[in-house]
């Protein structure tokens, strides 16, 4: 496909599953082990203060369970659902340190995408992250990767708590906290939502529409009027 020509960005945010790496790692390894870990997890470090705050969180919103088995039963429910939820994401992420200072896996990133942030980052472009998943669960992603250690590539990290992708004040908040203006940041990612919310608080886009992912291409009026790549070398920086 045509390669997508855009200016040279002062700052690169990313989403990363989907975008930089596979839905599939996420959903087959990532969430799997996590739910089979979850009451284990909960049982022998519920009494840390970190992670005594989310049980008590996800206690609270569910009419003040008493019992860390129900919690993390309900906990378990949100991974078979999918839930954006911070305190499951936050809880998720320590179950996957875990996982990965045991080198039960590694996380999988597409090499297309590793080359081309290496190559960014080179260049001098500041690269953020912005995912649903914590941002102690991104470092650890991209710090137990199939390419290495990539941690070093970026200068900044979000998650929800800054607030929901699909949420316009989302994006303006993490350009504010970059300190470089909306239209001088490029957003990568493949759900046309988020897209759509970061345009709208004045971000330029691209959708990243991975054939392994989404084997049916979304093109004409299901981009929403966004540039769309299926790799990141379609990408073209222009000085």
């Amino acid at each position: 496909m045509a390669a997508v020509e855009h200016a040279r960005p002062r700052a690169i945010l990313t989403d990363i599953e989907g975008t930089t790496s596979s839905i599939s790692f996420v959903k087959d390894v990532l969430f799997p082990y996590a739910r089979r870990a979850l009451p284990g997890f909960v049982q022998a470090r519920g009494h840390e203060p970190a992670v005594r705050k989310w049980l008590d969180a996800v206690a609270t919103e569910n009419g003040g369970m008493c019992s860390d088995r129900m919690v993390s039963e309900v906990l378990q429910g949100w991974i078979d659902q999918d839930r954006k939820h911070t305190a499951l994401k936050a809880l998720q992420g320590m179950i996957w340190a875990d996982g990965y200072s045991s080198a039960d896996f590694t996380a999988h990133i597409y090499a297309d995408a590793a080359e081309a942030l290496k190559r960014w980052h080179a260049d001098g472009i500041p690269l953020h992250v912005y995912s649903s998943g914590s941002v102690p669960a991104q470092r650890l992603f991209f710090g137990h990767s199939d390419a290495g250690d990539l941690t070093g590539l970026f200068s900044g990290w979000f998650d929800t708590e800054i607030g929901g992708k699909r949420d316009v004040d989302s994006y303006r908040r993490i350009t504010d906290a970059m300190g470089v203006p909306a239209d001088s940041v490029l957003f990568l990612s493949d759900v046309v939502e988020e897209l759509d919310a970061a345009r709208e608080a004045g971000l330029d886009t691209v959708l990243v529409d991975r054939l392994q992912d989404y084997p049916t291409p979304r093109e004409g009026e299901a981009t929403h009027g966004h540039a769309r790549v299926e790799r990141f070398d379609g990408i073209v920086l222009r000085s």
